[in-house]
């Protein structure tokens, strides 16, 4: 199961998000569920870094499946709507698959 931990400020900002775990929908190279759950979050990040001026810090493991990404700042409009679009598809992803294979925890920091 992919586990995803999204973390929030005081007033509702997404600050960071971390990803562990495979989904286990389907064999290796064949999972639906962990590819879209990849395609999504490297996304937001290299979003973040291409078109904010945001700092953050970041890494990926593929063999375990996690990926952290935080900001190390303030988070800006622009960053925020990509971080509110990735939970958006995550959110859509855990709806349609169960929480067999995907679990999000909101978090305040």
């Amino acid at each position: 199961m992919i586990q995803v931990d999204v973390y929030s400020d005081s007033k509702g900002c997404t600050t960071g998000v971390e990803v562990k775990g495979h989904a286990g929908y389907d064999e290796y190279g064949k999972d639906i569920v962990c590819a879209a759950v990849s395609v999504l979050t490297v996304n937001m990040a290299n979003s973040v870094e291409k078109f904010t001026d945001d700092g953050f810090k970041g890494s990926v493991d593929e063999k375990t499946g996690q990926f952290i990404f935080h900001f190390t700042g303030t988070v800006s409009a622009e960053s925020k709507l990509l971080m509110d679009s990735l939970i958006l598809g995550l959110t859509d992803i855990a709806e349609s698959y169960g929480d067999k294979y995907i679990k999000i925890r909101f978090r305040e920091v």
